[in-house]
């Protein structure tokens, strides 16, 4: 019988893979680059932006601070980079920051980067995709009313091709990062060449003035200080997702620490340059970002309808000659793809880190179990419902979406390098080799010069974007924190419940076994659990029904009376036409006469082959089983009967192994 949703399946994600072909997922370097890296790399979009967005609140003004504020996030980006290499070759199991602090500064401490990180995850792919929409909005303006559908739409594309697998997706999703590169690159280089030869290039919106937001133009001292400060911390962006590839070394292919520090190292150096290129572009043609339209002057038409382009749109314009030549297109295309691929940082990292989490017991175990594909297709899931959800109630708006931005993944850089020095602390007390010690100092100079700068950084961000929202991100970490907690707690609390102390006791065996078959009519169903339930050789078996309608159950009687059975029949009262009450009570008055017996209940149940089916039978019988359940001593045991559109449905069909155990 063909599976109409079985079908649509296979299509979308391909066909299941079993278990000993995960070997074939693990990724070459050039597949891991764009796969675990397209988040910084593509954050290049709009880094540079962000850092425009702050300091315009003073007209042009303040402007002169963009190099400073540029310089500041290109050595952070060096020592992140260089400390997270050490992580790479310390931690190579795939945790991350997340083990590097649960086995140096102890488990709660490993949850708050956990948490933290689990939320910029998020983050990461609401705010790329919403960046990516704008870039698309910025060369077909007609497509603003739609920016929430597209978003969306995007969301659940990239959820589709992670279903498929972490290698199918790396082929897919390498292309358009090689291609962003290389073209970034190409108007960088342009761009300054033109700039050598005396042929200073202006942006669109260069000969546009920018007035001032409520005075700040004056700003002094302090005030100044902390612009520059918002500016230093918007321009963090470009951080985000760096930590991917710490998470993610179990994924490369041997030797897998090296394959993954020379992916950071690659990484960094690429990042650097664009992110400079771009921002040095920006300054020389005059490039005016403004978050407010109506900020602009001299605009020639109605500034709440004008579409601001992004800064990456300006500088294509800018440098290869209007908005209307074939490498802005080209620009446009490849930035807006990779934005939306940038995601995928997210979409690998997240559901890594939730099944280690799960197999630690601090998230459900369902995020542990891998798909068809072999990816963890629960965690990719649950990604991309929360982060659509995200886009939805933030009409996929960047700006409101960057100020809960960056927040956690700062978090877990400062405390995953005071982990890596405690960690190069312990290495030192009981290392006597000299060049293994000298090199151990040496990471720890690094890392400590990390955690030092990152939790600097932790600081600026915390102050200049709490009030704008971030408070929000502190609080979904906070309340992830608490229930993982949670989680773990229930988790120890059952284990230690179900723990054997005495075998022996705890083996032993009831003294009597009652066994009860519910009955409703006399037909096949219910001969077979008699049979059942005979096939146990219990000490007692009673066949038992409610009297919810006195003339079926008078001709119950007489039926049950002619059919020979030597099973009695209780007829149980009911008043009020209930059916599960009268069940329980009963069940339950067996099982206090004879504390020291045990009580099989056999339900008979039907068995169908169409969904509508079940809503037409079984109702009765699933609301008996859920109160049951809850009886201790009481043993619930469903005895099927197969209608003929269950025979018909039952085909065997190719299962990849843990297919049943997922319940597929």
């Amino acid at each position: 019988m063909f599976n109409l949703p079985q079908a649509l399946k296979r299509l979308v994600i391909g066909r299941a893979m079993r278990s000993e072909e995960l070997g074939e997922t693990l990724l070459p370097k050039r597949l891991a680059l764009p796969i675990f890296a397209s988040d910084p790399l593509s954050s290049v979009a709009y880094a540079t932006g962000e850092i425009l967005l702050v300091l315009t609140v003073g007209g042009t003004a303040f402007l002169y601070l963009t190099p400073w504020v540029a310089v500041g996030v290109i050595a952070l980006m060096a020592v992140v980079v260089m400390s997270y290499r050490q992580v790479v070759h310390a931690y190579p199991s795939g945790g991350g920051s997340y083990e590097v602090v649960s086995r140096n500064l102890g488990a709660n401490s490993g949850l708050v980067v956990a948490a933290s990180l689990l939320v910029d995850y998020v983050m990461t792919v609401a705010v790329s995709v919403a960046s990516g929409v704008d870039n698309i909005i910025s060369a077909f303006g007609s497509l603003a009313e739609y920016r929430v559908a597209l978003a969306v739409g995007f969301v659940a594309l990239l959820t589709a091709m992670n279903l498929r697998g972490v290698r199918e997706s790396g082929r897919a999703f390498a292309a358009p990062t090689y291609l962003f590169i290389g073209g970034i690159l190409l108007m960088v280089v342009t761009g300054l060449i033109r700039l050598a030869f005396g042929d200073n290039p202006q942006a669109p919106t260069a000969a546009l003035g920018v007035a001032a937001v409520d005075g700040k133009d004056t700003l002094q001292g302090l005030g100044l200080l902390m612009l520059g400060l918002r500016a230093f911390a918007s321009g963090c962006t470009a951080l985000t997702g760096v930590e991917a590839i710490s998470n993610g070394v179990p994924a490369f292919r041997a030797p897998k620490s090296r394959n993954a520090a020379a992916t950071m190292a690659v990484m960094g150096v690429v990042a650097v340059v664009m992110f400079a290129g771009v921002t040095l572009l920006a300054l020389t043609s005059h490039v005016h970002y403004v978050e407010d339209a109506c900020q602009l002057t001299g605009l020639a038409g109605d500034c709440h309808t004008y579409t601001q382009q992004t800064v990456i749109a300006q500088l294509a314009a800018t440098v290869f000659g209007g908005s209307d030549t074939l490498l802005f297109y080209f620009i446009q295309a490849v930035t807006a793809l990779v934005l939306i691929l940038a995601a995928n940082t997210a979409f690998n990292g997240f559901p890594l880190l939730a099944s280690i989490l799960a197999q630690h017991r601090y998230l459900p175990r369902q995020l542990h179990t891998r798909g068809d594909r072999l990816a963890f297709s629960n965690g990719i899931i649950a990604l991309a419902v929360v982060a659509g959800g995200l886009l939805w109630f933030y009409k996929a708006d960047v700006t409101s979406l960057i100020h809960l931005y960056i927040l956690g993944v700062f978090t877990s850089f400062t405390l995953s390098q005071i982990g890596m020095v405690r960690h190069w602390n312990r290495a030192l007390a009981t290392e006597s080799d000299p060049a293994v010690r000298a090199a151990a100092q040496r990471s720890r100079l690094i890392n400590g010069l990390g955690a030092v700068t990152t939790a600097l950084v932790l600081v600026i961000v915390l102050i200049t974007k709490f009030t704008q929202g971030a408070w929000l991100a502190v609080v979904a970490a906070l309340l992830l924190w608490l229930t993982m907690r949670g989680i773990r707690r229930h988790y120890d609390a059952v284990a230690a419940e179900l723990a054997v102390e005495d075998v022996a006791a705890e083996s032993s065996r009831p003294r009597q076994v009652h066994a009860v078959v519910l009955v409703s009519k006399l037909h096949k169903p219910t001969l077979r659990a008699l049979g059942y339930a005979e096939a146990f050789r219990p000490d007692t078996v009673e066949a038992v029904t409610v009297d919810v309608e006195p003339e079926a159950t008078a001709d119950l009687r007489v039926q049950w009376g002619g059919s020979g059975l030597d099973v009695p029949l209780r007829v149980l009262a009911s008043p009020f036409r209930e059916i599960t009450k009268p069940v329980v009570a009963h069940v339950r008055a067996l099982k206090a006469a004879s504390p020291g017996d045990a009580v099989a209940v056999f339900i008979p149940e039907y068995v169908v082959g169409r969904w509508w089916e079940n809503l037409l039978h079984n109702q009765s019988a699933l609301w008996l089983k859920s109160r049951l359940l809850f009886t201790p001593g009481v043993m619930v045991i469903s005895v099927p009967w197969q209608l003929t559109s269950a025979k018909r449905a039952d085909r065997p069909a190719v299962r990849a192994p843990g297919a049943v155990r997922r319940g597929q």
